[in-house]
């Protein structure tokens, strides 16, 4: 009996044992987009300051060839310091018209990196392309979507030659979007290296609903999910953005997603759109709501 009870008490502490650790080596993301790098010139230390009081893990950067790369360097130096992973953004509906702003883009990382110290380095490339505000996606969406799916095809290519990451921004309806051989959803998720979903909505039970499928879909590929929340005015209604929400209320859903998808395996973090407006969301200035 003795070593029954043993046997139990043993299988029980390992389980435990084995739950604990899961969630300690799951480091989960917290990020935020950098629209406007010109902040990084006026006041580098206030952006960090905001950074470190939000847990932020990860920023994605706006790519601006008027701002000095060493502006760049120079941040993304000391966010490694700080252990904040930066990834260089950029993106627009008309890029699928053409590779063109894509190349661009490409072009300015490799001139980049070929002066940055390995410290300066980009950990990855976050592209935000919104076909879906292209003319073409309401006049033909078929050839829209092959061009949007041979942009991204080309952009990875480009990533992995360099050995960056590769992550994409897409709508949480996406997995409405039919084509041809498929849903464009899932095409997106088994062909990037991680998506953040743009889950725009202020309620913790709408963001869980809204996510399950690409959730599902990610599992199945072995890849990774963010999911993004609104924190500006928008046009669409009340219940998209926290913009007329505290920020105790917004934190309080986000840990409720959270928990929720914690034991998700391709669950990897939260991210929230966008610094700018984050920092000086319903009127108040960066300083008070670094106070909260």
């Amino acid at each position: 009996m003795k070593k029954v009870i043993s046997m139990i008490t043993f299988l029980f502490v390992l389980v435990v044992g084995g739950v604990y650790l899961f969630a300690q080596e799951k480091q989960l993301v917290r990020a935020t987009w950098l629209w406007n790098p010109w902040l990084l010139v006026k006041n580098e230390e206030r952006i960090f300051s905001f950074l470190e009081k939000k847990q932020i893990s990860d920023v994605y950067v706006q790519m601006d060839e008027e701002v000095s790369m060493e502006v760049y360097r120079q941040f993304v130096r000391h966010a490694t310091e700080k252990g904040i992973r930066v990834y260089v953004l950029d993106g627009a509906p008309h890029w699928i018209e053409t590779n063109e702003g894509m190349e661009r883009l490409f072009q300015w990382i490799d001139q980049y990196e070929s002066a940055a110290e390995q410290n300066e380095k980009f950990s990855g490339v976050h592209l935000d392309v919104e076909p879906y505000l292209h003319e073409r996606w309401r006049t033909n969406r078929e050839e829209a979507i092959v061009s949007y799916q041979t942009l991204l095809q080309r952009a990875r290519q480009l990533a992995s030659e360099r050995s960056l990451r590769f992550e994409v921004d897409i709508p949480f309806w996406f997995d409405e979007v039919q084509y041809v051989n498929g849903n464009l959803a899932e095409w997106v998720i088994a062909h990037t290296d991680g998506v953040t979903i743009m889950a725009y909505r202020d309620e913790a039970k709408a963001i869980i609903n809204i996510v399950k499928k690409e959730m599902n879909l990610a599992k199945k590929y072995n890849k990774s999910i963010v999911i993004g929340v609104e924190t500006g005015q928008v046009e669409e209604g009340d219940h998209v953005s926290f913009a007329e929400e505290s920020e105790t209320y917004m934190n309080e859903q986000l840990a409720i997603v959270q928990q929720h998808y914690a034991r998700t395996k391709s669950f990897s973090g939260i991210a929230v759109h966008h610094l700018e407006q984050w920092m000086n969301r319903n009127g108040k200035t960066s300083e008070g709501e670094m106070d909260e």
